[in-house]
């Protein structure tokens, strides 16, 4: 399927591995000029060189980065035509076990650079009458998980920001939404798993009885970004193989 992308502009934050290198590499394939964006600059250039790809450095939690991010894209291809923004994971954590600057540094990262990220292409994106917002976040925004208070707090205020945001730019051309992912094989559910074994174990417990491959959610990640979605926004969509136990 031509999903009508080809030429268009894309910036995806997070991306020098693991999910946002994998949304990056999918909307390559499409034929987009992509930027991408994350705090290592060795890692990030790496990453950009093995996409073809423009590398910018800048942390999405301080208050200048997303917007630096956005004007480094807008200069190098003229326009900013997709967002995909990924943030790592905040630390995880019961509600008894983060302390205030866990909760301050989740909000900066979490939520707060999706804002200003979204605040620095609406503009633009207005002035062209096109535009695709694709948020990353997580399947807590739809169940609570234990052990992630920061995550389920944070992504279902970015949930909400984006259903806003969806509504209030649907007339422009401009589609605004959210992918819940699931457990995907990625270092980050090491991370949260302590060991390879324990993901292995994970996953033959899971619906499907097996862990995502970050192409699997690149995959709905291109579409929501394709003259096809013109008609999809401000929705979250599940990615997570059938792991949620949510109805809704």
């Amino acid at each position: 399927m031509d999903l009508g992308i080809a030429g268009k502009t894309a910036l995806v934050t997070g991306a020098s591995r693991g999910l946002g290198f994998a949304a990056a590499q999918a909307l390559t394939e499409e034929g987009c000029q992509v930027a991408i964006c994350g705090r290592d600059s060795a890692r990030i250039s790496e990453a950009a060189a093995s996409l073809g790809a423009h590398p910018i450095v800048a942390d999405m939690s301080a208050p200048d980065g997303p917007a630096r991010a956005v004007a480094e894209a807008t200069a190098e291809f003229g326009t900013v035509d997709i967002l995909v923004a990924n943030a790592g994971g905040p630390t995880p954590g019961g509600f008894m076990d983060v302390d205030d600057e866990d909760w301050e540094q989740a909000v900066r990262q979490n939520l707060m650079g999706t804002v200003r990220l979204m605040r620095a292409v609406v503009p633009q994106m207005r002035e062209r009458g096109w535009g695709r917002i694709i948020t990353i976040t997580s399947r807590t925004v739809r169940e609570a998980i234990d052990g992630l208070v920061l995550s389920n707090a944070t992504r279902a205020g970015v949930a909400g920001a984006v259903r806003t945001l969806a509504r209030e730019v649907a007339k422009e051309g401009i589609t605004v939404n959210n992918v819940l992912p699931g457990s995907f094989a990625t270092e980050r559910l090491v991370e949260l798993h302590g060991s390879q074994a324990a993901v292995t174990e994970r996953a033959k417990a899971s619906a499907m009885g097996r862990i995502g491959a970050p192409g699997e959610l690149a995959a709905v990640i291109a579409f929501l970004a394709s003259r096809q979605a013109s008609y999809v926004t401000g929705t979250s969509i599940l990615v997570d193989g059938g792991e949620s136990h949510a109805i809704a």
